[in-house]
């Protein structure tokens, strides 16, 4: 899904028609829309449930995550899919968020479950995981960045619009990752609950970032990072 290079066989070129061939192969290989991919962190929940299930949306997070709905139905996009964690939070979030966008389906995945990316550079004193999370976590969080940051699809005609609900870790690394940044400085990233980042993939593969943790819709006594 990178370069349109790779999505061919070379082999089995044709070595009559040479670079004509080539070429047309190419053209077809070659995405033409552009990918929207708009990143929510969670909203605010209870940190001291001891299971998943018992870390649930506190009623401050619930506005929240009214607030990021109605911000991102007022953008007036089409969207075409929301994609979330598994993790209660996130699912929570995402019940709240899409009763503001109605007809948009919703995907339920392990994939974008929160965990520790990457040991961070620098590293810092309040947080350190056990070593074997960042390789359980970590690779689990890279194949999330490899299989849903990246253009669209050759066949895909027009652009899209996708939203991502997940979590802090996961956010930072995939920006770290999608603009090409250390992914080791990932932490150096803040992000409020139900922030809105907004990645925008160009055809060539080029990425930009809009937005990153945006909650200037929120009243200020409504914003949270934690």
């Amino acid at each position: 899904r990178r370069e349109p290079l790779a999505l061919i066989n070379l082999k089995k070129k044709n070595e009559e028609t040479g670079e004509e061939e080539l070429a047309s192969r190419l053209d077809h290989c070659k995405a033409k829309a552009t990918r929207h991919i708009f990143l929510i962190r969670h909203s605010q929940y209870n940190l001291d449930g001891r299971a998943d299930k018992d870390r649930t949306l506190t009623p401050l997070g619930r506005e929240q995550a009214e607030l990021t709905g109605h911000r991102l139905a007022s953008l007036g996009i089409k969207f075409d899919q929301i994609i979330h964690s598994s993790m209660t939070r996130a699912t929570e979030t995402t019940e709240i968020i899409s009763k503001h966008l109605p007809g948009v389906k919703k995907i339920s995945t392990d994939l974008l479950r929160e965990g520790a990316p990457i040991e961070p550079d620098p590293p810092v004193s309040h947080w350190k995981p056990e070593a074997v999370q960042y390789y359980e976590d970590g690779a689990r969080i890279e194949a999330a960045f490899r299989n849903f940051i990246h253009r669209a699809d050759a066949k895909q005609e027009e652009d899209s619009y996708e939203i991502f609900v997940c979590h802090a870790n996961v956010i930072r690394y995939i920006v770290c990752r999608a603009l090409q940044f250390p992914p080791e400085g990932w932490l150096r990233l803040s992000l409020n609950n139900g922030s809105i980042t907004h990645l925008v993939i160009r055809p060539n593969g080029r990425v930009a970032l809009r937005t990153l943790g945006d909650t200037g819709f929120m009243p200020p006594d409504k914003i949270t990072r934690t």
